[in-house]
């Protein structure tokens, strides 16, 4: 069987490159494999087969580029949703408007068994919520595409941390990326959360108000996104420090991890996984076991699209299960969340939220 995908919205990470990543001329103007219609792409057992957004130029570019037909670019959500029966839907719009895609695509004719949305999975936790809740009401898997869980060395660190209890109890963890928090530095928190495998439970946290996509976007509104961290207690009593305040060309991926067993150093940017266990009392520089070389954007990220729809296929067969949902999405945005809470209130944090504070807003694109 192959099943069928459309996309909703036709922008850099569906298909066409994304400002920082790819060359400039690129973006825009030709597919990108490391993106949700390459992803499709590459895997075995699902196809392309519409596409929908509301700026005809970047329909008719992105129709052309991924070959689409013109009788399947669709003006507007609603309309592609009304005509095409889909199994698999990718929301790859600004995350301000994630909550009403993927709800729109849950309660339509169309009727996926899943939805891949783009990170980070809304601007509110309140809206999260509702995307879970209606995916479940509706039975449709919601997967959300932190990118890095799909990488094979993320996903086999993850087996030695826990399999393996390579680290044993973890007692500390120190992170550092680049600004701005939704639009970049969801991917840290994610990758922070899925290796701990636990939720933040207090949380107090500083906003620079900076905010480079600004002017590198040429962005004609202001958003609420920006750099800034603080220091998150998880509820398996890791203690963590996040700094995400450095510009893009200044910044580099990484954490490092303290335990009762070990400690791991992990650099994205540079490539560098370094593990060192700890026995008799002194740390000792060992391999990763299963892990050749380390992370790279070039290599592993550019696989992880690939992988992720290859992880949609397995799942819509019933041979795994969801690695990515809207729950475990929204461990993250309850962390950037509580940092601009902390800020403007000059007090600590508490999740899971109360009412009120979960409708708190933090617009991006």
């Amino acid at each position: 069987m192959t099943y069928k995908a459309g996309i909703i919205g036709t922008g850099g990470v569906a298909g066409m490159g994304l400002l920082g990543m790819h060359d400039e001329e690129q973006i825009g103007s030709e597919k990108i494999e490391a993106s949700h219609a390459g992803g499709y792409d590459a895997a075995d057992g699902i196809e392309l087969v519409a596409i929908a957004d509301i700026d005809e130029e970047k329909l008719a570019r992105f129709g052309e580029a991924w070959e689409i037909p013109d009788s399947r670019q669709y003006v507007g959500h609603e309309a592609m949703l009304s005509a095409e029966d889909l199994d698999v839907v990718s929301v790859c719009t600004p995350s301000f408007l994630h909550a009403d895609h993927v709800i729109d695509t849950a309660e339509s004719a169309s009727s996926p068994d899943l939805i891949w949305c783009e990170k980070p999975v809304a601007s509110a936790v309140g809206d999260a919520e509702a995307m879970i809740d209606t995916c479940d009401r509706e039975g449709i898997e919601l997967l959300v595409n932190h990118s890095f869980r799909f990488t094979d060395k993320l996903r086999q660190l993850r087996e030695l941390v826990h399999e393996e209890n390579i680290l044993g109890e973890v007692h500390s963890v120190s992170t550092q990326f680049r600004m701005e928090l939704l639009r970049n530095s969801t991917h840290l928190l994610d990758t922070l959360v899925y290796l701990l495998d636990a939720r933040a439970e207090r949380i107090s946290g500083y906003i620079t108000g900076e905010n480079e996509a600004v002017d590198a976007l040429e962005a004609d509104t202001d958003v609420d996104d920006s750099g800034g961290g603080g220091f998150v207690v998880m509820d398996d009593g890791t203690f963590a420090t996040v700094d995400c305040t450095m510009p893009r060309e200044d910044s580099s991926m990484n954490l490092n991890f303290i335990g009762s067993e070990g400690k791991l150093y992990m650099n994205n940017d540079d490539g560098e996984w370094r593990y060192w266990a700890l026995e008799d009392g002194e740390h000792v520089e060992r391999s990763l076991e299963g892990i050749e070389g380390s992370w790279t954007w070039d290599d592993d990220y550019e696989r992880a699209f690939a992988n992720a729809a290859e992880h949609i296929v397995d799942v819509l067969e019933g041979r795994a299960e969801n690695d990515s949902t809207g729950r475990e999405a929204m461990r993250s945005l309850e962390i950037i969340v509580g940092f601009y809470l902390s800020h403007y209130t000059s007090g600590q944090v508490t999740v899971p939220l109360e009412r009120p504070l979960r409708d708190v807003e933090i617009t991006s694109w």
